[in-house]
């Protein structure tokens, strides 16, 4: 145990520094002997318990349940310099494409011509044949089962939605905690008129004592009376999911090989996120402003490693490190990428809900126009300063404006990247060994074979 030695009143400080020096000598003498002794002793613990070479199974292959990975992998994160600034890049042979920064907060990319028009019309085609599906129900299916699993009380619930913990709930904590929950966009005049009907206060704050007359079926039953439109939700569109590993559409496996070579990822963090979404906007289409990442605490677990992660987390989130949009037609009217807080723009300038992109898309810091064969390209997390995930970037918030006016086409390939190093590791290791024990025609582990939660053309 390395100890502290005080200088004495009149002692020199010469003394003591040699004192100090011996004793932190001794220490690590010390240390490195219990060192060397414990590694002797594993190395015999594993000589006589290691199994003869000649009768090795194909069980000792599997990997141990808690491994260790040293950090061996750095991601790439590209520059964007300064808004407006224009890069080169290559993506497929014989062809140089311009990267436009849009905005440094988030880092945002723009990419004209990235996708051919072949390209447009096969992902579209192809969604076409495999079959869209609403993004959104109307009505909001086991509601009431839901109730009795949310096992809190109101005063649990209260708390949990006081986000700024004053005692208070504003009307921004009680709409996200609507938005969210139920998929319905309720704006601050609905929100009114729920607390004129139960004899609350009109004031925008809502105390315990008032919280507790908002039951749980509070909204649902203010949007039976009144009826829900498709523009009160959350998202107004249509979508399916391509896959884009091996057996899919050549179209599909190129697109994803320029992802690859845009992003500069290694390929198998490519190879191992979600299959291409499509996306159709009719028009009066929209999606709110969201983010497609959420934040992730040590009690929160990324969707797409869930394997790999403590069984008992009980929360679950996307961990979409980059997204990559295509468009996929050019749209007659509205329907622009808005990206309300983009460089430095607050969420509560002039008391705008900036979220609300039927209302409010002119007023986003940035919006980008649909252009047949454009991709633009962000990353919704920060860098950890040691070449990985870090943490979230608020600034990503986006969401699709009003379409005016025609059909809109977009295609969305998310990037999946857990922050944790080791859950994200160990995912890929398990995979890799799902693959090794059908190649060795074993029977391959049902519970990540059961992961892949999309069947698609």
């Amino acid at each position: 145990m390395l100890r502290r030695t005080r200088l004495r009143p009149g002692a020199r400080p010469c003394r003591s520094v040699m004192v100090f020096f011996h004793v932190y000598i001794i220490n690590v003498i010390l240390l490195l002997f219990y060192v060397h002794y414990n590694s002797g002793q594993e190395d015999a613990n594993r000589s006589r318990d290691a199994p003869s070479s000649n009768h090795q199974r194909p069980e000792s292959r599997r990997p141990p349940s808690k491994p260790e990975f040293l950090r061996d992998v750095s991601l790439t994160r590209i520059e964007g310099i300064r808004v407006g600034h224009v890069q080169k890049v290559s993506l497929v042979p014989g062809k140089v494409h311009e990267m436009r920064t849009l905005s440094m907060k988030p880092l945002l990319f723009e990419i004209p011509g990235f996708l051919s028009d072949d390209e447009c019309r096969v992902v579209m085609q192809l969604a076409q044949l495999k079959g869209l599906i609403e993004s959104q129900l109307m009505v909001q299916d086991g509601q009431e089962e839901l109730a009795k699993e949310l096992n809190l009380s109101p005063e649990e619930i209260f708390n949990l939605l006081d986000i700024n913990q004053d005692g208070q709930l504003q009307l921004h904590e009680i709409l996200t905690h609507s938005r969210v929950r139920d998929g319905i966009w309720l704006t601050p005049e609905n929100l009114r008129e729920i607390y004129a009907g139960l004899k609350a206060d009109k004031d925008g704050l809502l105390s315990l004592e008032e919280f507790r007359l908002l039951s749980n079926d509070a909204f649902q039953r203010f949007l039976l009376q009144r009826g829900v439109k498709r523009s009160q939700l959350v998202r107004n569109s249509r979508h399916t999911w391509l896959y884009q590993g091996k057996g899919a559409h050549q179209a599909l496996q190129d697109i994803k090989t320029k992802v690859t070579r845009l992003t500069r990822l290694p390929p198998v963090l490519v190879d191992l996120s979600e299959p291409l979404q499509v996306v159709r906007y009719d028009e009066g289409g929209h999606y709110h402003a969201h983010h497609d990442s959420g934040p992730v605490y040590p009690e929160t677990a990324c969707t797409h490693t869930r394997l790999a992660a403590n069984t008992s987390t009980p929360f679950e989130t996307s961990c979409r490190y980059i997204t990559v949009l295509f468009y996929l037609n050019s749209v007659e009217g509205g329907g622009e990428t808005a990206f309300p807080v983009a460089d430095n723009r607050t969420y509560d300038e002039n008391d705008v809900d900036l979220l609300d992109t039927r209302r409010n898309c002119d007023k986003s810091n940035l919006r980008v126009k649909p252009t047949k064969g454009t991709a633009v390209f962000w990353y919704n997390y920060l860098s950890d300063g040691r070449g990985w995930v870090g943490e979230q970037d608020e600034y990503a918030l986006h969401g699709g404006c009003v379409v005016t006016h025609g059909t809109k086409w977009v295609a969305n390939k998310w990037i999946n990247i857990d922050p944790d190093y080791q859950r994200q590791a160990h995912y890929q290791q398990l995979v890799a060994q799902q693959s090794e024990d059908e190649d060795d025609g074993l029977t391959p582990n049902p519970d990540i074979q059961s992961s892949n939660i999309h069947q698609d053309l």
